[in-house]
């Protein structure tokens, strides 16, 4: 065994490899950016070396300045983690001639199946089935046009060196091609420096099955059974679990030993995964799976399958790359054991398309201790989620008897999870355990897509503004009562009473919020009883009191709860998975265009504006893209909410964009007439 790994990586899995070193005693080293240079997976390694600024490209993707650390670190190996340089042939191969081993598979095998196209041609020739499509070498646009006619829609575009979702588009019409392929290959550009794309014809009810192996050095290849990764949003996972539902004995052997003989024909070593796509039209048939990609590395799901067998895939990763021989067969492992599910828990906005979010976790708290239950993160309260990396917070991973248990063990913590400071997936994973197609295994890969307004239903703006009203002016009392405590401790002081005291006549309060950055303008009225009329609804908020860290109140005779936290100047607040950030409006600053009818286009995360598609005095319609940002190495289009002039831009191509920059500003017709 080594005495000493280097974490070429970052996040929950940088802290995840951390952890199984040390209970291995391997002294540890971390590398970071600037970005992480006060981040947990720094803290908990033995040492931490600097390795540039925050853009991945001048950081985690110089394996010149890695190898220079592990020189002057003297770490005996390298581990990459996932993403970044763990699919790498030229970084692994530079690792053996630093003399520091690569934990991971030999060079070969990342180049034989780094690439999807030339990965299909080595696994048909090994005889295991793969989707029909275009696979070749010749990529004229125009060329790659006339094989998707051949082909037929629907169809799928992948980026060749693609992984994560990136570079991949779903086209239904022939003149919706040269669009989608172009920006297919802006992205494959950006994320992996290779544009090149193939052609896959589109299974009309995918499942995404996967088969996790491992190989050593002595010749031994096993698989751990399967994990079935179908519940995807933009083709990234949300939710994994093991076994796959309704997976028969005859069809996990089958694509067991497809899984096998794929690693077999690239002389694999290491933890890898065989990633099919199964034609779900009629269930699960053992003969309608196919091969579709090779991930030469550990997968972000890999502790689901580490609860089904009891292994620790980490150090069994360490010990093959070491020399040691793996110490089972296949035989040994005999059957999956209880049943295990991962929840991914990723800053991002459901409601507005997944849209990555940075900023601050004001409070993050996780489920008390829970049997079945463990939490793999790599944040702490406090700490910053970056525009430069994945947004991802934390897994969850249960550990059920079956899938049932495992189910209610993975929403009970879901439900007791807090997170305030900027949106995220929480409530939409909390629907989305309780939504009866999934629990019935009736799913595949387009169920959220096809079912996405009953998991992310519409917040009601009448009951949002009402607990709003509550939220701020306990918010406002708590704030007085640090700043003058002499005059809000005195009972019959006006500073103290939340009853909006008149003179005479009806007593009113005006508020004047942002909330989640959007300006609501809300008329309070006081009943005597207490009870408050909020807004042109009039709906009924009472019996509103702040308790530590949860509001309660009635709003429109129904009891509500949030999970709330404040500091001087700004309230969040996490509501039936909804979360709320409420600020005072500065009157000073308000956006008269949108107040007039206009619209303000704004960069709806931190990016980089890579395209301007509309010109000042241009007049657009409906859909009309304006610009495209790029965050988290994909790209989002910023489009016009209606018939409107472009009055004028407010960014230029190429520039680093915070969230909520202006990008442009729209005149109505009417106006601009």
């Amino acid at each position: 065994m080594f005495s000493s790994v280097l974490i070429a990586n970052r996040g929950e899995i940088a802290v995840r490899v951390i952890r199984t070193a040390k209970t291995l005693g391997l002294r540890t080293i971390a590398v970071y950016s600037d970005e992480d240079a006060a981040s947990l997976h720094v803290r908990l390694a033995d040492e931490a070396y600097r390795l540039g600024p925050a853009e991945v490209a001048q950081s985690y993707l110089r394996g010149d300045r890695i190898l220079e650390i592990a020189r002057e670190a003297a770490a005996e190996c390298i581990h990459p983690g996932y993403g970044f340089l763990s699919e790498n042939a030229e970084f692994a191969e530079a690792c053996a001639d630093a003399g520091i081993t690569f934990v991971g598979p030999p060079p070969a095998a990342i180049r034989a199946m780094g690439l999807k196209d030339a990965a299909k041609a080595i696994m048909e020739k090994a005889g295991v089935p793969v989707v029909p499509g275009y696979h070749g070498d010749l990529q004229d646009d125009s060329f790659l046009k006339q094989k998707a006619y051949e082909l037929g829609y629907p169809l799928i575009i992948k980026a060749v060196a693609g992984g994560g979702g990136k570079g991949m588009r779903r086209v239904d019409r022939h003149q919706d091609f040269a669009d989608a392929l172009a920006a297919c290959r802006r992205e494959a550009r950006s994320a992996f420096g290779d544009d090149r794309v193939l052609l896959e014809r589109y299974v009309a009810k995918p499942r995404h099955i996967e088969i996790q192996v491992f190989g050593d050095s002595h010749g031994n290849v096993v698989h751990l059974f399967e994990r079935d990764c179908s519940l995807q949003r933009r083709h990234q996972k949300v939710i994994e679990e093991a076994p796959a539902p309704g997976m028969s004995e005859t069809m996990r052997r089958r694509m067991g030993e497809a899984a096998l003989a794929a690693a077999r024909a690239v002389g694999y070593e290491g933890a890898g995964t065989v990633e099919f796509i199964v034609d779900a039209s009629e269930g699960l048939n053992e003969d309608a799976f196919y091969f579709m990609e090779m991930n030469t590395r550990l997968q972000v799901e890999h502790p689901v399958t580490e609860a089904i067998t009891g292994l620790d895939l980490v150090a069994l990763q360490l010990r093959v790359a070491a020399g040691e021989p793996l110490p089972f067969t296949e035989a040994d492992l005999g059957a999956p054991v209880g049943h295990a599910v991962e929840a991914r828990l990723y800053a991002e906005d459901p409601a507005h398309g997944f849209l990555p979010q940075s900023g601050t976790l004001a409070r993050l708290t996780w489920p008390e201790d829970q049997e079945g239950l463990r939490i793999d993160t790599g944040v702490e309260q406090g700490a910053r989620i970056s525009p430069y990396y994945d947004p991802m917070i934390a897994k969850l991973i249960v550990w059920g008897r079956d899938r049932e248990e495992a189910m209610a063990r993975l929403s009970r913590a879901l439900r007791e999870t807090s997170i305030l400071g900027l949106r995220t997936n929480l409530g939409f994973l909390e629907r989305l355990l309780e939504f009866k197609p999934f629990l019935d295994g009736n799913f595949d890969t387009g169920l959220i897509d096809a079912r996405i307004s009953a998991l992310v239903p519409d917040l009601s703006l009448t009951l949002r503004d009402s607990l709003a009203a509550g939220l701020w002016l306990t918010h406002l009392k708590r704030v007085n009562a640090a700043r003058a405590p002499l005059l809000t401790n005195e009972p019959r002081s006006p500073w103290s009473l939340m009853n909006g005291w008149s003179l005479g006549g009806d007593a009113r309060t005006h508020l004047s919020l942002l909330i989640n950055g959007d300006p609501v303008e809300l008329d309070l009225t006081w009943r005597r009883d207490g009870t408050i009329l909020v807004g042109s609804s009039e709906t009924e908020l009472a019996d509103f009191a702040r308790e530590g860290s949860h509001f309660r109140a009635t709003l429109a005779g129904q009891s509500e709860t949030a999970i709330v936290f404040d500091e001087a100047d700004v309230v969040y607040a996490q509501w039936y998975g909804h979360h709320l950030e409420l600020r005072a409006q500065d009157m000073l600053e308000r956006d008269i265009d949108a107040i007039d009818g206009g619209a303000v286009i704004r960069a709806p995360m931190s990016g980089k504006l890579i395209r301007i598609l509309v010109s000042e005095g241009e007049m657009v319609e409906r859909g009309t893209k304006l610009a495209v940002l790029e965050a988290m190495k994909m790209e989002h289009a910023l489009v016009a909410p209606g018939p409107a002039l472009v009055k004028t831009i407010g960014a230029r191509e190429g520039e680093q964009l915070a969230e909520g920059h202006v990008v442009a500003v729209l005149e109505r017709p009417s106006d601009a007439a």
